[in-house]
């Protein structure tokens, strides 16, 4: 459940590309180390040519291998709903490919060093795991996958504390593919796996978020819900995973998306106010304009994340061109509301002045020139010249938004951002040509800035891993208070004991497993070697290993003359 293999969408055909030029790209990176070598190693001055010449020519083919991936990286539009409302695009991730892993040796072999157990009782186990492993590669775009991810990652708790003693590795390598750039990595640690994991669990909130239709508002709900998870995975990397070995797992990278995510939020907070809002009341519209200014407020904090030195030359251009158009679109916007409020609006009523006088208050950065806000509110041609003032600021930012589009050829294919662009423009065009009047002999003001305010702050939702309960597919092996890879323990002992005048000669304590609290001198236990603080696994062959105090009681209550035989472990 939640995983889609088979599903040969536009969006596992980019995958399967995806990780054709990830393969190229590592062959690529194999040979330039090589040469690189090579070149260090040679001091003949012919094999040195030959050899900067090869490395130039792998060098460029890495560039147009690259070139490739970040426009498949930058195809937005696989993700976007299909529904016909026009929305502006959102920017979603593409989930980390991994290489196939094969578990079942290094496992078996740890089961009987470590656990003293027949590795091959557990071969179901291990093939299980290696399922999840291979269904978790391909999650479906909906709750299903996210749970699918969800319920690995917590899998792997598990996997943690039965197999990776902290002195010791397994031998096994996890490799994991750079989101962005296909620069794949590896390691041993089980932390780069959990990380990937975490950080496709991030990018699948993005996919989910950016398919919505956004035109109703279950869908941009949805998509505020989805985008606040994606910032609360990223976020939750961030502090609790260092030292990744891949670029998009970074600190800056991860600090990138968290901002990025909470855009997006903002934008659909934004989106959220024009479809709930009448819009045709004076604060209603200033509120909008307000809300159009937090929404550039953050998409400028985003541009200025991306162009920061470790982040630059990694993040695909199209998305730093995508946030920089952003900012401006909605800087626009926030002009094109208060001019709307203040030219639209009748002036306001006696009872209704102090109210707009309090809001229009707190609207500007800076107080606009000129009379004084009461006059200003109530006379129709003041209202007019500032609307005015405001529509041209309006308009510069369109044509701004429009020119830093055009300066990307990804984004210039991308159909519906330019429609986007330039309805907004045409639409604050005709609204200035219909304020402006003929005999207009003053010079039209510079428009302070709005000040940016939100009725509904984005939240940085964290994961909740409990919400999927999984149950440890290595059960068998005991509880893991004992049965741990961190704890080690002598070879199991059986021991037989005949009941004495005092019983065994033992008091036991404890659940799953058993603990043996104290031994009576020269009982029929000592004498057997029973120590004080060994576990009972076993009773006459019945595995004790989970049983519960009264069950063991009840066990060697129930030997006969016979005796009985107690398998225990040292740690």
């Amino acid at each position: 459940q939640g995983c889609d293999p088979f599903a040969q969408t536009q969006r596992s055909k980019l995958q399967h590309r995806r990780a054709r030029i990830n393969q190229q790209i590592n062959k690529e990176m194999r040979m330039r180390a090589g040469a690189e070598n090579l070149f260090r190693a040679t001091s003949n001055h012919k094999v040195k040519e030959t050899v900067a010449l090869e490395l130039s020519y792998v060098n460029s083919n890495l560039q147009l291998l690259k070139e490739e991936l970040e426009e498949l990286n930058s195809s937005m539009d696989v993700y976007q709903n299909d529904s016909e409302s026009i929305s502006v695009p959102m920017i979603p991730l593409g989930l980390k490919e991994t290489k196939e892993l094969d578990l079942l040796a290094p496992l078996k072999d740890f089961i009987s060093e470590h656990y003293g157990e027949q590795s091959v009782l557990f071969e179901k186990e291990i093939k299980e795991f290696m399922e999840l492993r291979q269904a978790m590669r391909t999650p479906s775009r909906n709750e299903a996958g996210l749970e699918l991810l969800m319920e690995y990652y917590n899998q792997l708790y598990f996997l943690d504390s039965r197999f990776f003693p902290p002195t010791k590795t397994l031998g096994v390598f996890f490799h994991w593919y750079d989101s962005l750039t296909g620069v794949p990595s590896h390691q041993r640690a089980l932390a780069f796996e959990k990380g990937s994991v975490l950080f496709n669990l991030g990018a699948l909130h993005t996919q989910i978020g950016a398919r919505q239709d956004r035109a109703s508002l279950p869908g941009l709900n949805q998509a505020i819900d989805a985008f606040q998870k994606a910032a609360g995975a990223f976020n939750y990397l961030k502090e609790n995973f260092s030292n990744a070995p891949s670029l998009d797992m970074s600190s800056a990278s991860l600090n990138m998306l968290v901002r990025l995510m909470v855009a997006q939020v903002q934008e659909c907070v934004f989106e959220k106010m024009t479809l709930l809002r009448g819009q045709n009341d004076f604060l209603a519209r200033l509120q909008l304009a307000q809300e159009a200014a937090r929404v550039e407020d953050v998409y400028s904090l985003v541009h200025q994340t991306m162009t920061q030195p470790h982040v630059k030359d990694y993040v695909p251009f199209s998305w730093t061109t995508m946030v920089h158009v952003k900012s401006e679109h909605f800087k626009a916007l926030s002009h094109y509301f208060a001019a709307i409020a203040l030219c639209d609006c009748p002036a306001p009523s006696d009872a209704e002045l102090l109210e707009q006088e309090k809001a229009f208050l707190q609207f500007h950065v800076t107080m606009p020139e000129g009379p004084s806000l009461r006059v200003l509110l109530q006379d129709p041609e003041e209202r007019r010249k500032l609307g005015k003032a405001h529509l041209k600021k309006a308009i510069m930012k369109h044509e701004e938004a429009m020119r830093i589009h055009g300066l990307c050829k990804i984004l210039r294919k991308m159909d519906i951002l330019q429609e986007v662009l330039s309805f907004a423009h045409k639409r604050s065009l005709s609204k200035y040509s219909e304020i402006d009047h003929e005999e207009d002999f003053f010079e039209t003001g510079d428009a302070p800035d709005i000040h940016p305010k939100t009725h509904q702050k984005p939240e940085i939702k964290s994961p909740n891993f409990s919400q999927v309960k999984v149950t440890d597919l290595f059960h068998k092996l005991g509880p893991l208070s004992v049965f741990s890879a961190k704890n080690k323990w002598y070879p199991a002992r059986r021991v037989h004991l005949r009941r004495g005048e005092n019983g065994f000669g033992f008091t036991l304590r404890g659940d799953s497993p058993v603990l043996i609290a104290g031994v009576i001198p020269g009982g029929c236990a000592a004498e057997a070697g029973l120590k004080e603080g060994d576990y009972i696994i076993s009773v006459n062959g019945k595995d004790c290993k989970w049983s519960k105090h009264a069950e063991v009681v009840q066990l060697l209550k129930s030997t006969g003359e016979e005796g009985v035989e107690i398998g225990v472990i040292t740690l």
